[in-house]
C-alpha cells in the first residue's frame, strides 16, 4: 500500500526546507548526490546537511550552494532535467513543476518564457529542489501528497511569482503577520505539482522537520508520513415495504426525504406475499436524524412499520476537478482509493449544459480528466 504524506506548513515552505523535512523522515541523504550529478550540475552545485534547531525545534537543514555558472535560458533548464538519468515520475514531476515557474515567472517580468534564463527561475538550486523532493518523496514510497494552508504575509513578502504558482491549485492561503518571505516560488512549485491542500486521514509512521534558514523558533516545515486511513462512518439504514402507494407519492417522498437530510434514498421493485408486486423503501440517514426520517415515512407513506438497523458505510476518497473539452468546461468527479485516483465521472448537467451529443461530451471529458490524472 502507498503511503501518503502531509506537509504541515505554519512556517511556510521552501525547496530547501522541503528537502530536510524528507530527509528528517527518513529518505538517504546519498539521492541528493545523485540528483546533483544525474543534472550534470556536479561542478558547480554543493549540499550541505545538518541537525540544528530553531527554538525547541530540532529538524534538518539543507543548503544547497552554488558557484556562478553560465547563463541558461528555460528550454536549456528544461533538456537538462528531460536528459537526466532519472525515475520517469520524477522527471515528469520535475518538468511539470518547472514549467510552473516558467510561466509564473514569464507573467511576472513581462518576458517570452523561452527568454527567461536561470537567475529569474532562482539559480541552478531551484533544480536540484525540485528534482531532489521528487525523487526523496518517490524513494519514500509516497503514492498521494497533501500540504495545508500556507501563511500569506502582505505587501512585498509574498513574492508575485509564489502567488502566481499557487493560482488556480486549491491552495488556502492564510494572512500572516510576519515580515518575512514564507513561501518560496520554488517551495510552492513542488506543492503545486503533486499536493492536494486538504488534511488526510492517516495512520503515522514517520515525522521529519525541514529547517528554514532563518533563526526564527518554530522556522521549519513538518512531513507525517503514514498510511492512508479508510474513511468510514456508522449510518441508520431505514427500510420498509410497500404494496399500495401511487408511485408519483412515493417518488414525493423519496424528494422530500433527500431535502430533510437522507444520506441516500432507494426505490427497489420486490415481490410480497400473495405474489403481490411491492416497492421497498430504503432510507440511508445519520444516526443523529434517524429517528426523524423514520417518523417522517411513518406519516408520508402507506406503511404500517418499519425496519431500523445500524451499518457501517465504508466510503471512497472523491473530489472534483475541471477540465476543458474544447467546447466548454466540466466538472468531473474523482474516485479515489488510498490516495490514488481510480476512476473519473463527468457531471451529467455540464455536459448538458454545453449542448450537442451528451455522450460525447462526457466522453471528451472523461479522456481529458484521466489525461489530466494519469489515467
Amino acid at each position: 500500500m502507498s503511503r501518503i504524506a502531509y506537509f504541515d506548513c505554519p512556517s511556510g515552505i521552501s525547496g530547501d526546507m522541503a528537502l530536510g523535512a524528507l530527509l528528517d523522515a527518513g529518505a538517504e541523504r546519498s539521492l541528493l548526490d545523485a540528483a546533483v550529478e544525474a543534472l550534470g550540475l556536479a561542478g558547480e552545485v554543493r549540499i550541505q546537511t545538518r541537525r540544528e534547531e530553531r527554538g525547541h525545534l530540532g529538524g534538518v537543514r539543507v543548503a544547497v550552494e552554488w558557484d556562478e555558472g553560465p547563463s541558461r535560458t528555460f528550454p536549456e533548464l528544461q533538456k537538462r532535467v528531460r536528459d537526466a538519468d532519472l525515475p520517469e515520475v520524477v522527471r515528469d514531476r520535475a518538468l511539470e513543476a518547472l514549467d510552473r515557474l516558467g510561466r509564473a515567472e514569464s507573467a511576472v517580468h513581462g518576458l517570452p518564457i523561452e527568454r527567461l534564463h536561470l537567475h529569474e527561475l532562482g539559480g541552478a538550486d531551484t533544480l536540484v529542489d525540485l528534482v531532489g523532493a521528487f525523487w526523496l518523496l518517490d524513494s519514500l514510497g509516497v503514492g498521494a501528497v497533501y500540504a495545508s494552508s500556507l501563511p500569506a504575509p502582505g505587501g512585498r513578502f509574498t513574492a508575485p511569482g509564489t502567488l502566481r504558482v499557487l493560482a488556480g491549485t486549491g491552495a488556502t492561503l492564510e494572512p500572516d503577520e510576519r515580515r518575512a518571505e514564507l513561501v518560496t516560488p520554488t517551495g510552492a512549485a513542488i506543492l503545486a505539482t503533486v499536493a492536494r491542500f486538504e488534511r488526510p486521514r492517516l495512520a503515522l509512521e514517520a515525522i521529519g522537520y525541514g529547517l528554514g534558514a532563518r533563526r526564527d523558533p518554530g522556522n521549519a516545515v513538518a512531513l507525517w508520513l503514514g498510511q492512508p486511513v479508510e474513511e468510514t462512518a456508522t449510518v441508520s439504514v431505514i427500510e420498509t415495504n410497500l404494496d399500495d402507494m401511487a408511485p408519483n407519492l412515493l417518488a414525493a417522498l423519496s424528494e422530500d426525504l433527500l431535502a430533510a437530510g437522507a444520506l441516500d434514498v432507494t426505490i427497489t421493485p420486490v415481490l410480497m406475499k400473495k405474489g403481490r408486486p411491492g416497492q421497498q423503501l430504503s432510507v440511508l440517514a445519520d444516526p443523529a436524524r434517524a429517528q426523524e426520517l423514520a417518523r417522517m415515512v411513518m406519516a408520508r407513506s402507506t406503511t404500517l412499520g418499519l425496519r431500523m438497523t445500524p451499518a457501517t458505510r465504508l466510503l471512497a476518497g472523491r473530489r472534483v476537478i475541471e477540465v476543458e473539452t474544447g467546447t466548454g468546461r466540466v466538472r468531473v468527479k474523482v474516485k479515489e482509493l488510498e490516495g490514488r485516483p481510480v476512476e473519473v465521472a463527468p457531471e451529467y448537467e455540464d455536459c448538458r449544459r454545453l449542448g450537442g451529443d451528451v455522450a460525447v461530451v462526457m466522453r471528451l471529458a472523461a479522456e481529458a480528466a484521466r489525461r489530466e490524472l494519469g489515467l
